[in-house]
């Protein structure tokens, strides 16, 4: 069907998603709150399958790393805005007697599928340039699944993108637990600084230490998140692909031993400082993976995109370390992701290297 429909459906699912949160609240049960939350992964899933491989095919294969990182750069100032407007709207309206159990949840998601249906509109009459991959191992247009098989460092990209989502979505997970239980009086530092920005503030002044901990993921990791992106992708202009993998990955490896020994405020700058060097994986392990895929390259996306379940695997494994343990231990499933991502980074840049010197031959 080609990138523009993978887009438009994309979008068109993920507003379908998030308008049944109006109807679904209602209920109030946990069933159809999921099948909501279903239908936008759906529409999530539909358009990074589409938009990732369509942003690395616009330009020179080498330059593709950079060229998507650089695209999703911008999705960057949604991780700022959306834990400020959730901390705000959802943490602010659950301490108000006169409103509903769920109708904190209207409104932010209610703003989120109106912003989407547009740029849905917009994408539906724009022209877009349709893209072949080239045949390079001469399977045609259509090969068969199975060749992916026979491609390893593809296959290592999608444990490497399946550890990485793991990584990131228990260190998202249990940021705000971290931080209040690591930190318990971390209400007053942050009130003190936000009684300096004036009306800024007084808007997102924090009630709660739940709030409080949500400034500290929107300006520290989700902020520094956004700069990782912006820089990454213009670094990615002088340094090779997989060793920026190896730093960044090693880097985070060591802050999350901090994070595992807990130190107080200095294990919380630590945790939030991770997003920096998480920024770039996703995208660079995306743009090396389908590297060589050819005519594959559109199922592989597929399976690169699909190794977000390993979002689902981190966040019950650490819950039950900190069940069991605490909080502190369970950041060692990260440290391991990491570390593995590092490791790809060496296979890549080893991959690159030999590639380069069989040119020159």
């Amino acid at each position: 069907f080609g990138y523009k429909f993978g887009i438009v459906l994309g979008l068109g699912l993920f507003a379908l998603g998030a308008f049944l949160f109006y109807p679904v609240s209602r209920f109030g049960t946990f069933i159809p709150f999921l099948v909501a939350l279903f239908i936008i992964a759906c529409g999530l899933a539909c358009l990074e399958t589409a938009a990732n491989p369509y942003s690395t095919a616009l330009g020179p294969e080498e330059s593709a790393p950079r060229r998507i990182n650089f695209c999703q750069s911008f999705n960057g100032l949604g991780w700022v805005l959306g834990p400020l407007i959730g901390g705000l709207l959802i943490f602010g309206a659950a301490e108000n007697e006169s409103a509903g159990k769920f109708d904190s949840l209207l409104a932010p998601y209610m703003i989120v599928g109106a912003v989407v249906i547009v740029v849905a509109i917009a994408f539906l009459f724009t022209h877009l340039p349709e893209i072949k991959e080239k045949d390079i191992e001469g399977h045609g247009e259509n090969p068969p699944m199975r060749l992916l098989l026979k491609h390893p460092f593809f296959i290592l990209a999608v444990v490497a993108q399946f550890l990485y989502v793991a990584a990131q979505t228990g260190v998202n997970s249990f940021f705000i637990n971290y931080v209040t239980e690591e930190v318990p009086n971390v209400l007053d530092p942050v009130k003190n600084i936000m009684m300096h920005l004036g009306h800024f503030g007084e808007i997102f002044m924090p009630k709660n230490p739940e709030q409080a901990a949500s400034l500290i993921l929107a300006f520290g990791g989700m902020g520094l998140f956004w700069l990782g992106r912006i820089s990454g992708s213009y670094f990615l202009k002088f340094m090779n692909p997989g060793k920026m993998l190896i730093v960044y990955g090693a880097i985070n490896t060591i802050f999350m031993i901090l994070v595992v020994l807990g130190f107080g405020f200095l294990s919380v700058i630590a945790l939030f400082s991770t997003y920096y060097f998480m920024s770039i994986m996703f995208p660079t392990i995306f743009a090396l993976g389908i590297q060589d895929l050819g005519s594959l390259t559109k199922k592989g996306s597929s399976f690169l995109v699909m190794a977000v379940a390993g979002g689902a695997f981190c966040p019950p494994v650490m819950g039950l370390i900190a069940d069991h343990l605490y909080m502190a231990i369970g950041f060692v499933i990260p440290m391991i992701c990491f570390a593995f991502i590092s490791y790809f980074g060496i296979v890549s840049y080893r991959k690159l290297k030999h590639k380069q010197s069989i040119s020159i031959r």
